[in-house]
């Protein structure tokens, strides 16, 4: 996704059951909300779960690294934006930003590293033409 376009891959609140002893999200939470938010970007990109069943592909999350920028608290609302970094033949390597949306601050950001899989096979293979057409229009906006 470019980042003129702006488009969250997630939106969400956080809720009280979200917190931890300290009052703010717990780290494994940021996880999650960035989990859904991939899969989000990877079905804009032609990985949908349908595209998956059929052809017996698969993503394998092979690094991914946070940074935990500021605190959000129960009511919070939240948004994810994900910014393609680059691509290769078969892995593709994605920035996750998370913002506060009533201030716009940065409060996460995660980088993540994904495979395209032959689920049967357990090995990487290379993307279809479509997928690796729809990110390299996604690079090239960037």
């Amino acid at each position: 996704m470019s980042r003129k376009e702006r488009v969250p891959t997630y939106v969400g609140v956080v809720y009280p059951d979200q917190a931890d002893h300290m009052g703010h999200m717990n780290v494994r939470h940021y996880v999650g909300i960035f989990d859904q938010a991939t899969w989000v970007f990877f079905a804009r990109m032609g990985i949908t779960g349908r595209y998956m069943r059929e052809s017996g592909a698969g993503m394998a999350a092979v690094s991914e690294h946070l940074e935990y920028k500021q605190e959000v608290f129960p009511g919070d609302t939240i948004a994810v934006y994900t910014e393609l970094m680059q691509v290769s033949n078969s892995s593709c390597h994605f920035k996750h930003t998370m913002t506060r949306d009533e201030d716009g601050e940065v409060v996460a950001i995660a980088e993540l590293t994904g495979v395209h899989m032959d689920r049967s096979a357990h090995k990487s293979r290379p993307f279809p033409r479509e997928v690796r057409s729809a990110f390299d229009a996604a690079l090239a906006t960037a």
